[in-house]
């Protein structure tokens, strides 16, 4: 299947939970080319944060993390920029161990 068009989005944005939670799925149909992750720390002390870019039908866990626990001191972000490719079904899960917020940026080819 040929891709043609190719739309820049804000795929996922909302407050982290300290159990692994879907931020991203990919629709069907569609490849997503995942261009940024931000994660701020908005708690009042140091946190770690996890980060899984998890295959259709895995499911979260060290094989697949992009992030693992990864130390983020307070009033600061963490930023990923990088290519991830993503099929219809994949998904892009997160935690952290106390308040922080996530932001991940891309594109959807249908």
């Amino acid at each position: 299947m040929a891709y043609q068009n190719i739309v820049a989005s804000k795929l996922g944005q909302g407050a982290l939970n300290t159990t692994t939670t879907n931020y991203y799925i990919c629709p069907a149909n569609t490849q997503t080319y995942v261009k940024d992750i931000d994660i701020c720390n908005t708690s009042s002390g140091s946190i770690t944060v996890t980060v899984y870019i998890v295959p259709n039908g895995s499911t979260a866990s060290t094989s697949n993390a992009l992030f693992y626990n990864a130390s983020l001191p307070v009033a600061s972000t963490l930023q990923w920029t990088g290519t991830q490719i993503m099929v219809a079904g994949d998904s892009i899960q997160a935690k952290a161990t106390a308040a922080a917020s996530i932001v991940i940026s891309g594109g959807q080819a249908t």
